[in-house]
């Protein structure tokens, strides 16, 4: 048996899933509807039955299946293509004025967050918190002062790199990418600014040279919003153990991706899989979500859309886990993290 799970003495029957939802604030680090809203027009407040155009691989999170599922907060990653450069940060600022636009739109229902207090006010008043996290340093255009700026905005962390390598640094996996090259002076400047403004370090997409790199020099929190475990699938896009541990020396967590092509398998196992690995070497407070919902990526069998949340719980309950460790990775984790880094400006 994993070392995770030895000694529970716990067998939870059908139900406490949804229970253990309705009992905290379930939050996921990782979803990329905004580009759906700003590209497609797409209502994030209406239900999107399958089958949908390209559903597979889009379309997977509106507040009514948010509510379906017991989701109470997704942070919203907020990406754009990179070339020309020249417009990136633009576009990321047309999905905020997206979802401040929803947020208006319904007050009642969803609310824009920026820290732990927020979303425990919005989850106890029963409404759905919306937080804010960039993917891809080119949405700074090579200009640190826009940390500023996209703080100011609310947004909580920015992941250094997506699919292509920037004046940042470089990929794990995608085109420029290099395992030898680390950091640019200008990236360990960005990671300097964020600290200053109280923006989360997400490493997410960076080489692993990069990664540790990065680790030396932010003074904060540091997370990886969405990725599997290099333990159970061997890839450059996983973090590896080493990785794991280093998160967790420094209070960070790591959001398990729900997608087959990084898990190694399909279904809602392979999910636990690595999350339970990632418990079992680095402690019970790293392991969290982070779905990559609406991010081009086919979700696993039996997690389709988040309407399907309850399984997950479910899945790891059955593995003997104790409601306390399932609590922490559907959101107390985060809840953690959120907490221990609260806006500067």
């Amino acid at each position: 048996m994993n070392t995770a799970t030895e000694g529970t003495g716990e067998r939870d029957g059908h139900g406490d899933g949804r229970a253990l939802h309705e009992e905290l604030a379930v939050v996921d680090l990782h979803a990329d509807t905004p580009k759906l809203m700003d590209v497609f027009a797409y209502d994030i407040f209406t239900r999107h039955e399958p089958p949908l155009p390209g559903a597979r691989f889009l379309g997977h999170v509106d507040t009514p299946r948010m509510r379906e599922g017991g989701l109470s907060a997704q942070f919203f990653g907020l990406w754009t293509f990179p070339y020309p450069r020249s417009g990136c940060a633009r576009s990321v600022m047309r999905q905020l004025d997206l979802l401040e636009r929803a947020a208006k739109a319904r007050p009642d229902e969803f609310v824009l967050c920026k820290t732990a207090e927020d979303v425990a006010l919005a989850k106890q008043a029963g409404k759905l918190a919306a937080l804010t996290g960039i993917e891809g340093g080119h949405a700074l255009e090579g200009r640190p002062e826009l940390v500023e700026k996209f703080a100011r905005r609310g947004v909580r962390y920015l992941g250094l790199l997506h699919l292509t390598a920037n004046d940042l640094g470089r990929p794990a996996h995608g085109l420029g990418r290099d395992d030898s090259i680390g950091l640019s002076r200008l990236g360990k400047t960005v990671i300097e600014e964020m600290d200053r403004v109280g923006m989360i370090l997400d490493l997410a997409h960076l080489n692993r040279k990069g990664f540790f790199e990065a680790l030396d020099v932010t003074r904060g929190v540091t997370i990886v919003s969405h990725a599997g475990a290099a333990g159970v699938h061997p890839m450059s896009r996983n973090v590896d153990d080493e990785q794991v541990r280093a998160l967790a020396d420094r209070g960070g967590v790591v959001g398990i991706i729900f997608a087959p092509i990084y898990l190694g398998r399909d279904g809602v196992d392979a999910v636990c899989d690595h999350i339970v690995h990632v418990m079992d070497v680095g402690g019970e407070d790293v392991p969290a979500l982070g779905s990559d919902f609406d991010g081009m990526v086919r979700p696993p069998k039996g997690l389709e859309d988040v309407s399907r949340l309850p399984r997950l719980t479910e899945a790891l309950l059955s593995r003997g886990l104790k409601h306390a460790q399932v609590k922490k990775i559907l959101g107390e984790n985060v809840l953690r993290v959120l907490a221990s880094s609260p806006p500067k400006i």
